[in-house]
């Protein structure tokens, strides 16, 4: 080979070697993030389809420089050890419910109480913007990705349906985190069940009747075990949920990868808000092709519901001022969204 063109080849290599390290997203023997996210939904829920599809978001738009193992079903951690399992590294992300592990969260109890939702696009917006104005310091050993929160949580009953207060009372009803309370104001006694969990226990008596969102008669399968649905709208509550990642590991990765876990999550809070809306209408549809009862309260009882639970709101920031959290700012902060959305 004559040293002329030697030196062509050479400098077509360099030439050609410098414009792929310039490629978005590449650098010099750059390592293939590898990480891991936990998820209690079943993985054919569409929250967990969702989930995944937002992992599938993040490698993409990474060029593959992050790639995610996705644990769906509570496979690598059960529901209530998934905030703690972030926290450990156990799993680098997580998501499941802030009620599962109660007293944890005090501040960020406000959006579980019986405020009157009446879907799960606003609470989602809702908490989303809670977190941003009080930024509460029990979340600081995390990273949030982002938050969202379910439709409006109504009673189910498997033998006894529920017209009024006195029907419900010493009935056995699921319910976690502030639910249970609810369940108490109302006459019945909480039983503490995991989603998960609580087809079983709706199917050997264990519990009477459940609190949830219509979804779950679709995405747990409740439906095929209970027989009534109760709009008690009054009552209605949401939970809070969260996608974390552990602190070392979100601090551990450069800015722009950062930067595309922020615009995908910034995304994902409306893509999450409406699937909650989606499935509710799923969950009515579902019982309703199995010929099970929906039953609406009279506006009498819609108003001794409402008074039976308001005494949880003023508890709750009577709560936080004894822990030098400003609940009362957060619950107002809170009943003004839901009354100007």
């Amino acid at each position: 080979m004559s040293k002329h063109r030697a030196a062509k080849i050479f400098f077509l290599v360099l030439f050609l070697s410098v414009c792929f390290m310039s490629y978005p997203g590449y650098s010099a023997g750059q390592k293939v993030i590898s990480l891991n996210y936990s998820n209690f939904f079943p993985v054919l829920h569409k929250h967990s389809i969702t989930a995944e599809q937002w992992c599938r978001e993040i490698e993409k738009r990474t060029n593959g420089s992050v790639k995610i193992a996705y644990f769906p079903g509570g496979t690598l951690t059960p529901a209530a050890q998934i905030y703690d399992g972030v926290v450990k590294g156990i799993s680098d992300i997580g998501f499941s419910c802030f009620a599962y592990t109660r007293g944890k969260f005090p501040l960020t109890e406000v959006i579980d109480l019986p405020l009157g939702y009446k879907n799960g696009i606003i609470p989602t917006r809702m908490i989303n913007e809670y977190y941003k104005k009080f930024k509460p310091k029990e979340l600081d050993e995390v990273k949030v990705l982002y938050l969202h929160a379910h439709g409006p949580g109504l009673l189910h009953t498997k033998t006894k349906p529920v017209y009024k207060l006195e029907d419900i009372k010493g009935m056995k009803i699921r319910a976690t985190g502030l639910a249970s309370k609810i369940v108490t104001a109302l006459g019945a006694a909480p039983v503490g069940t995991t989603m998960t969990e609580t087809y079983d226990a709706l199917r050997t008596g264990v519990a009477d009747g459940a609190m949830a969102p219509m979804e779950a008669l679709w995405g747990f399968k409740w439906g095929e075990v209970v027989n009534y649905t109760t709009l008690s709208y009054p009552t209605g509550y949401s939970t809070g949920m969260f996608i974390v990642m552990n602190k070392s590991k979100w601090n551990s990765l450069p800015p722009d990868i950062q930067k595309v876990f922020e615009e995908v999550s910034a995304e994902w809070i409306e893509k999450q808000g409406n699937v909650w809306d989606e499935i509710e209408k799923e969950g009515k549809d579902f019982i309703l092709k199995k010929g099970k009862k929906i039953i609406s309260l009279s506006k009498e009882e819609e108003a001794r519901w409402a008074a039976a639970v308001r005494p949880l709101l003023d508890e709750y920031v009577k709560n936080m001022k004894a822990k030098g959290l400003p609940g009362d700012q957060a619950l107002k902060f809170c009943l003004d969204y839901l009354k100007d959305n």
